[in-house]
Order: structure tokens, then C-alpha cells, then sequence
């Protein structure tokens, strides 16, 4: 009678732990963030996201305030970290004094946020794995914008002009939840 040779036992490619890929390192999770920031009393707590257009070939950052609804867009023509802090501290410095902290979600454009911190004074936290109602007041902005620029669209055609011709409209559209009042 002839034995079965038994399939070797595969050994883990990594000694020691988990696979770390695609983690982000020294990632503030949302749970350490201060009761206060969800009862949105005070101004200077904002939720940031990344828009991704056709071909995934450009994106837009999209940075809101979760008190007012203010939100602020910025063009990207690759979604790396650095450009996206860029982007992000290019975008916030003017008002860096009123912000306070950033929630975004775990993409790994966002593995930069050190360096944003640094750059603005403020901390940043990042929302749990498929929860993205943990930034509900960014997810609403981002569909808000897909009415002026849809998913279908190549982002390289949206100039920074119209940009800004889109982040003023919805700037100054009335919101239910301000009473009707606009974020600016």
C-alpha cells in the first residue's frame, strides 16, 4: 500500500505579523477624535475625500467643514500623497487658523497627513474601514459636485476656472440643514 504524500505546508511571506501594504503608518483613528467634533459645535473641524474621474487619470480633492458646509476643491493630476497634501495645505493655508482637524477616509493618497498636520497646526484622523457616513457631511458635497461634473468626465478637461466657478455655487446654495441659511 502506497502512502499520500501530504501538500507542504505554505510558509507566511512575512515573519512576524500582517501584511502592512496599503496601511497607513501613524493613522489617528476616528474613535480617539473628541466627542465634541460630531456634535459639530464648533467651526474648524473638516472631513477631506478624493473625486476620481474617467481612466482614473486625475482627481479632486474636496475638503468640507463640518459645522458650516464651507468646502473648498482642489485639482490633482495624479492621486499621490504629495500631491494631495500639496494640495490640501495649499488650499487650507488661508484659513489654517480655523482648522482644527481633518477626518478622512484610508486612502493612500491621504498618507501624508503628518506632513499636513505639521504644515497647518491641526490633527488629523481617519474614518473606519467602509464607513464612509463617519464623513457624511464630505460624502454629500461629493454628490453635490458629481451634478456638475459626472463620473464619466475626464478631469483633465475641468480647468481650475470652472473649479471655482462650481465650489462658489455650492458655497452659496441654501442648505435644509442651515436653516435654509448658505455655507458662506
Amino acid at each position: 500500500m502506497a502512502l499520500l504524500a501530504l501538500p507542504e505546508k505554505k510558509r507566511k511571506r512575512y515573519a512576524g505579523g500582517h501584511d502592512r501594504r496599503g496601511q497607513i503608518p501613524d493613522r489617528r483613528s476616528i474613535a480617539e477624535r473628541p466627542e465634541s467634533i460630531e456634535r459639530r459645535a464648533h467651526v474648524g473641524h473638516w472631513e477631506g475625500d478624493s473625486v476620481i474621474g474617467a481612466a482614473h487619470q486625475h482627481a479632486i480633492v474636496t475638503l468640507v467643514e463640518r459645522k458650516s458646509g464651507y468646502a473648498v476643491v482642489a485639482k490633482v493630476h495624479r492621486k499621490t500623497s504629495e500631491q494631495v497634501s500639496t494640495a490640501i495645505i495649499k488650499r487650507l493655508t488661508p484659513p489654517a487658523s480655523r482648522a482644527k482637524t481633518i477626518t478622512f477616509d484610508n486612502g493612500k493618497e491621504f498618507a501624508s497627513h503628518k506632513l499636513i498636520d505639521q504644515s497647518l497646526g491641526q490633527t488629523t484622523y481617519f474614518a473606519d474601514t467602509f464607513a464612509s457616513w463617519q464623513r457624511g457631511s464630505n460624502e454629500n458635497y461629493n454628490g453635490l459636485l458629481r451634478q456638475y461634473i459626472p463620473k464619466n468626465r475626464h478631469l483633465s478637461t475641468a480647468t481650475d476656472e470652472e473649479l471655482k466657478i462650481i465650489e462658489d455655487r455650492l458655497n452659496h446654495r441654501p442648505r435644509k440643514r442651515l436653516g435654509f441659511k448658505t455655507p458662506h
